[in-house]
């Protein structure tokens, strides 16, 4: 206890750190005890108190947290850092984290999805925050450069470099590799140059023209990825809880539905509606080549026009139906380049004729 103590005050007090080591203890603090409250919750505990629900108002654990941050963060600045403010207001800092990032899913969906796979989303945040922040409190500053040095041009060649390996892992789909890369020099330089996860920007841009690496890609996405994916949910349902199976007529699965069944509505609502506009510009075109025609030809003389006076080609045309309809013959017309033309007999038997008109 003595040895623990002593290596407290050297290396948290001492340093300096001591806001920063209580912001991460109320961090971790909050996180667990919240977990454990909704828990209670969820498994329907009599002697647990249960949800804060003043006149039937579910106020979520978020809310307090926003509450905490606030006090934390403006006290910092209202205090001017003073000792032992500071040390009050990191703690006040670090439970408002951990209780607003054990919501960061439904932060980030707009909607209650604690429970439900979503809800992963939060232990990632949650996990993240406490390791970035205990990196912090082990190193003070990334690589170890203490303020006040002089420049060192090899260090910021080597934090450059780090630097983009991270964007490099990011974009190659691999988040905690690319994250924790940014504290670690070299966990990013792996990332980098392995392959990109099937699903990333990188293997979008890069992998498309390239079959055989895409084809790697996928085998190592099934063979060692899903592994790691399933010790991760399995971590993941050991500290936060296992999510909910939504049932087919559960009531959240009838909210996805519908907002799916409202983007496709939303989307062929848009296409009928570009069809029906095409559709009235050609008509409108017809309309106005009708009018123009209309203005070229010379004014008919009034009242209806039969036989000879509709013209030769219309009477002609007239007689032949008649004639093949008195004959018996089939009436069978065809659309051609020139005017009527009667295609030639099938069968010698057949005195069957057929004509084209031209329209």
């Amino acid at each position: 206890m003595t040895t623990l103590l002593d290596g407290y005050r050297e290396h948290i007090v001492n340093a300096h750190k001591q806001p920063l080591f209580l912001l991460l203890v109320g961090f971790i603090t909050s996180f667990v005890c919240i977990r454990f409250s909704v828990r209670m919750i969820r498994a329907q505990v009599r002697w647990w108190p249960g949800n804060v629900t003043p006149g039937g108002l579910h106020i979520h654990h978020m809310v307090f947290g926003l509450g905490f941050l606030l006090l934390g963060g403006i006290g910092v600045f209202a205090t001017y850092g003073g000792q032992p403010w500071m040390n009050l207001f990191g703690l006040a800092f670090g439970i408002g984290c951990g209780l607003v990032l054990d919501e960061f899913a439904l932060i980030l969906h707009l909607d209650d999805v604690y429970w439900g796979e979503q809800g992963r989303k939060s232990v990632d945040a949650v996990i993240f925050g406490i390791l970035f922040t205990a990196l912090l409190l082990i190193g003070y500053v990334p690589f170890a450069a203490l303020p006040g040095e002089n420049t060192r041009w090899g260090l910021i060649t080597v934090i450059s470099v780090n630097a983009l390996a991270s964007v490099i892992t990011l974009l190659k789909g691999k988040v905690w590799t690319g994250l924790l890369g940014i504290m670690v020099p070299g966990l990013s330089w792996i990332g980098a140059i392995r392959l990109a996860r099937p699903s990333s920007p990188w293997a979008r841009w890069r992998y498309t023209t390239r079959p055989r690496r895409r084809a790697r890609a996928l085998r190592r996405e099934r063979l060692l990825h899903r592994r790691a994916d399933r010790a991760r949910t399995w971590l993941f349902d050991l500290i936060a809880g296992a999510p909910d199976k939504v049932p087919v007529n559960h009531p959240a699965a009838h909210r996805v539905a519908e907002r799916m069944s409202a983007r496709a509505t939303a989307h062929l609502d848009a296409h009928a509606a570009r069809a029906l506009a095409r559709r009235q510009a050609r008509l409108a075109d017809r309309r106005s080549a009708a009018a123009a025609g209309a203005t070229a030809r010379p004014p008919a003389a009034e009242g209806p026009v039969f036989g000879a006076a509709a013209g030769p080609g219309r009477s002609h045309r007239a007689q032949q139906r008649r004639r093949t309809v008195r004959a018996g013959r089939s009436r069978t017309y065809a659309v051609g380049p020139t005017g009527l033309e009667r295609r030639p007999e099938r069968h010698p038997r057949l005195r069957t004729h057929t004509h084209r008109i031209h329209r």
